[in-house]
């Protein structure tokens, strides 16, 4: 056999092997359920991003498997990330839906011990900015009042999205917050500010408060002082930018890198070591349901803003963001300490 004959031998036998493996990959979901983990408890928007979606990205997936949503709370939706990291089945039957910020939680919290870019981002429903709103009566109508008055907070978690946003106000501007740390989720929170428990929530998805809290501004429940994002909202023209707060160059690019999340906003992913074809699988799922007229049609009935980012997309802009300087990286840490 001729070396020509021999490199034909090989294409044959490798293209049937890839051939295989593609059809596997198609058959492999027929019959099978997807669990679809969030960190969060029911009610918030993360919840119900989920479940809208989980109804839906079946249709899209070759052998139509079933969709069943989880919820696993704690350590604000950190117990959910170190369950997809650590223990998940890696056969593609389980996703997840983690906190926006899962790709530099790390740096807040050296016991989260894990590569962000291990996990295989999935897409997200839309890209967000942060508030942070205070209670009425709570007296306080701008971030001004805020540098001499001290008012309560509450987060979720020091490491996730409302915790580390919170920090980062009070360690930018100056912002007088007393954190109150545990709530199971963004909606707990906002049930303890009617009960008044605390008063205010820094980290609130923007979209979310429209959404879930349209009723509180509204009334004028809720002030809105701050918001926090790669980007201003286009409708809150005259709300004060963490950003217009900065006074340093290495204080910018850090929160260019903390705040880089919010590209991802609603972010779905699976765990590491699912194979290639399946992440493929899973993404044009994705891709499709966000143009699904289904699909969409409850989305606006639920008022769920949808403008989404790929997961091709998503996975770039974090290995982008974890290769940064490292002395922007360590700022990054500094601002979002959680206080001893």
């Amino acid at each position: 056999m001729n070396v020509c004959s021999v490199v034909a031998f090989f294409v044959a036998i490798l293209s049937l092997v890839l051939g295989t493996s593609s059809a596997n990959a198609q058959d492999f979901y027929k019959g099978k359920t997807i669990s679809l983990i969030v960190g969060f408890s029911p009610g918030g928007t993360y919840d119900l991003t989920a479940r809208i979606l989980a109804r839906h990205i079946g249709n899209h997936i070759p052998g139509k498997p079933s969709i069943i949503v989880q919820t696993m709370t704690g350590a604000g939706g950190f117990t959910a990330v170190m369950y997809l990291y650590n223990s998940a089945a890696r056969d593609g039957t389980v996703i997840g839906m983690p906190p926006r910020n899962y790709p530099i939680a790390p740096f807040a919290n050296d016991q989260l011990r894990y590569d962000g870019r291990a996990f295989h981002a999935i897409g997200s429903t839309t890209s967000e900015v942060q508030v942070c709103a205070v209670w009425h009566k709570a007296g306080i109508s701008n971030l001004s009042d805020l540098l001499t008055r001290e008012i309560t907070a509450g987060i979720t978690s020091y490491y996730d999205d409302i915790g580390t946003l919170t920090l980062v106000t009070k360690n930018i501007t100056g912002a007088k917050l007393k954190i109150v740390n545990g709530y199971p989720g963004g909606n707990d929170i906002s049930t303890a500010m009617e009960k008044g428990e605390v008063d205010a929530e820094c980290g609130w998805s923007w979209g979310s408060v429209k959404n879930r809290a349209k009723a509180w501004l509204v009334q004028k429940n809720i002030n809105i002082i701050l918001q926090l994002g790669s980007d201003k909202a286009p409708d809150l023209p005259d709300v004060p930018f963490i950003f217009d707060f900065v006074k340093t160059d290495l204080d910018r690019k850090a929160l260019e890198l903390l705040m880089a999340p919010d590209a991802f906003a609603w972010p779905f992913v699976a765990p590491p070591g699912v194979a290639a074809d399946r992440v493929e699988i899973l993404r044009r799922a994705f891709d499709e349901t966000m143009i699904d007229k289904a699909f969409l049609a409850e989305a606006k009935q639920t008022n769920l803003e949808i403008n989404p980012l790929g997961g091709e997309v998503i996975q770039s802009k974090i290995d982008r963001i974890l290769s940064f300087d490292a002395h922007v990286i360590a700022r990054a840490k500094e601002l979002v300490k959680p206080p001893s």
